[in-house]
């Protein structure tokens, strides 16, 4: 059974726009399904994972063109950014919209291929896996996520439960579409092979790792460290790995989407790109069995409950932005007394701020942090705190308690 997304109706806006679409995101989760449930009749369909295929585009691009001309979908392109050239002097002689759709699972030189040859000619779409709503098949096109009354009111409409065990149930399994319908009921044999599929094609396209049990733990130890400021000589030395190798690593993990490194919010924006970024994985089912919780009992009553929970609520905001096809201005602040404001959504000049607790018992200074937000030159916007309280409630004449399930 298709599960609806909620960014199929953004996706016929930018066709009608856009000469080219690319939609990109980790593997698994759902990017050719949804264009394939998109497709009109007349647009053909072409994998890149078929090596004849691939070796066509590589070898001989104008003859695939030939073959495969558009309207076409075609699926991995970044096993042959050699067509990419090609596709631009089409598209510059017959200037339809949406002439090509392609996909793509890595952003390292299948971007750069995207940004010589296509700049201004294509848009650039992520997906991840599902959210929350899409799980319950909600088809409602909700507005991203801001903290405002009128946003949280619309999403409180389909909103899911908020109790502790279907909260960590959520996490625990993860977003990857095969899991949540049911189509695989055996978790850990899904992220067994996924993890082994990612190392095997991704890994090593991208980088080249000597040693996989060596970048398996890397990628364990990058689990283990969701939801915290990131210190990459830690993570080196943990790992046993050099700092510039744990750099190089990072970036393939940030180009696979399968981490998220979140900015620290300074006033000067230069320095911004010199500080601490705190690290998220984009997926809490695949670092619940990274971190190796053996069930969602154990992980809400774990350590790394707070962490993974302020995970899932982080993952979920983005794709409430994402899936919408908008790019959000996401940080996370912390003042000299190592006070922090787990994340601020920066939008037309106002910061709402967003806090995330492990607790059903609302607490007023939980906001307190909120106010050292006024010397900056922005203005401050409403803010919540997500919590796993039951129901929405104020705080202030300003600030409000979200249920986890309203994002």
């Amino acid at each position: 059974m298709y599960y609806h997304r909620s960014i199929e109706d953004c996706w016929g806006q930018a066709a009608e726009q856009f000469l080219v679409l690319l939609l990109t995101g980790p593997r698994q989760v759902g990017k050719t399904t949804l264009l394939e449930h998109l497709c009109e009749a007349k647009r053909r369909y072409v994998t890149l994972d078929d090596f004849s295929l691939r070796t066509l585009a590589r070898e001989d691009p104008a003859l695939f063109l030939q073959r495969f001309p558009p309207p076409v979908l075609i699926d991995e392109i970044q096993y042959a950014p050699e067509l990419l050239p090609y596709i631009k002097i089409s598209v510059d002689r017959h200037k339809k919209p949406g002439a090509f759709w392609l996909t793509g699972s890595q952003q390292f030189q299948m971007m750069k291929g995207i940004s010589e040859s296509l700049a201004g000619r294509v848009a650039v779409i992520n997906l991840l896996g599902f959210s929350a709503q899409e799980k319950l098949q909600q088809k409602s096109s909700l507005p991203p996520f801001l903290p405002t009354a009128a946003v949280i009111k619309q999403r409180a409409k389909s909103s899911s439960k908020t109790d502790v065990q279907t909260v960590y149930e959520n996490i625990w399994y993860g977003s990857f579409p095969a899991l949540a319908t049911g189509q695989i009921r055996d978790r850990a044999l899904f992220y067994s092979s996924y993890t082994q599929t990612y190392l095997q094609r991704d890994v090593r396209d991208l980088a080249h790792v000597g040693n996989l049990e060596t970048f398996t733990r890397f990628l364990k130890a990058c689990a283990a460290r969701t939801g915290q400021m990131l210190n990459v000589s830690d993570l080196a030395r943990d790992t046993d790995v050099s700092v510039m190798t744990a750099k190089n690593w990072l970036s393939i993990l940030v180009a696979g989407f399968q981490v998220y490194l979140l900015q620290p919010y300074l006033s000067n924006i230069t320095k911004r790109l010199y500080k601490t970024p705190k690290l998220y994985f984009l997926d809490t089912g695949l670092c619940s069995y990274l971190t190796e919780w053996s069930s969602a009992r154990t992980l809400a009553a774990g350590a790394m409950a707070g962490a993974l929970l302020e995970t899932y609520v982080f993952a979920e905001i983005l794709k409430s932005w994402w899936h919408r096809m908008k790019f959000p201005s996401l940080y996370y602040y912390r003042n000299k007394e190592g006070r922090e404001i787990d994340l601020l959504i920066l939008q037309d000049g106002v910061m709402y701020p967003v806090e995330v607790k492990k607790s059903a018992t609302v607490q007023r200074d939980w906001i307190r942090i909120f106010s050292t937000l006024n010397r900056f030159a922005e203005n401050t916007g409403p803010g919540a705190v997500v919590c796993l309280s039951p129901d929405m409630l104020p705080l202030d004449e300003s600030n409000t308690v979200i249920p986890v399930g309203y994002i």
